[in-house]
């Protein structure tokens, strides 16, 4: 099965599970154990300007693969039928590109590549946390 082909909304869906699961366990490896803690402290992660954001960052510090910016574009340039409720168009389509990615990899089998893309997120360039 070739998933560059794959409906880019199933991989995103995908990754938005695969991505959730990294950023709870990151925020609860921190010693974070109240629920609603837990919940406020996911928001800058989770939410579809966060994801946004740490898209543009991977993409300017050139962490993607070509293979992985085409399928980001793709995903991107996707016409979706939902209207994002607490963003703008743009930004929620650049959510989409980096949860279809994580689905995309996820699918992959490529553990590896999500950890280093996560990593990247959670850590920065520098290894330091980027809350």
């Amino acid at each position: 099965m070739d998933l560059q082909c794959r409906n880019v909304l199933a991989l995103a869906y995908v990754g938005d599970s695969v991505y959730e699961i990294y950023i709870r366990k990151y925020l609860f490896n921190k010693g974070i154990e109240k629920v609603q803690e837990l919940q406020k402290e996911a928001i800058p992660y989770v939410s579809a300007k966060g994801q946004s954001n740490y898209l543009e960052q991977l993409l300017t510090s050139n962490i993607l693969t070509e293979e992985e910016i085409r399928l980001v574009n793709r995903a991107r340039n996707h016409k979706s039928h939902a209207s994002p409720k607490h963003t703008d168009v743009i930004t929620y389509h650049r959510s989409t590109g980096l949860e279809a990615l994580i689905g995309y990899l996820y699918l992959k089998q490529d553990f590896d590549r999500i950890d280093t893309i996560m990593n990247f997120i959670l850590y920065g360039m520098d290894g330091k946390e980027n809350d």
